[in-house]
């Protein structure tokens, strides 16, 4: 695979239910799970009940008709997730791209240590603006 991907091979779908489960496997998978800020594994049953409230909120990235990621904007929060396949090629920055077409106000919320997503939401034009700070034990 090339280095970057040409947007042309790239398309953002609306989510639908055959997808439902791609996001779940996805959001679990444990190279992409260590990204967000909750770890634990989500159940079949708590992703249906989440995306019978929200499917309409996210979206499925497509490469050549692969699906390569998902992106999401729920109350101006955004969560995006890459298959481990397409990191690194342009597929979140084109979704968090075509989501500001839809979502101008939206907001990242970002884990320090992940360094990969501060320098992909900042290639998108965010910029660190407020800090969260939370006791570990607590959270």
């Amino acid at each position: 695979m090339d280095n970057k991907l040409t947007n042309g091979d790239l398309q953002l779908l609306n989510n639908a239910e055959k997808f439902w489960e791609f996001i779940r496997q996805l959001r679990n998978h444990p190279d992409v799970k260590e990204g967000f800020i909750q770890q634990g594994e989500i159940s079949r049953d708590e992703h249906w009940e989440y995306m019978n409230k929200h499917s309409s909120c996210f979206y499925v990235c497509l490469y050549k008709n692969k699906l390569a990621g998902y992106v999401g904007c729920i109350e101006d929060d955004i969560r995006v997730a890459t298959h481990p396949d397409f990191q690194g090629h342009g597929v979140a920055h084109y979704m968090i791209t075509e989501l500001m077409k839809r979502h101008p106000a939206a907001i990242a919320k970002v884990k320090i240590q992940n360094a990969a997503s501060v320098k992909l939401f900042e290639s998108c034009g965010f910029k660190k603006i407020y800090y969260l700070l939370e006791r570990p034990d607590v959270a």
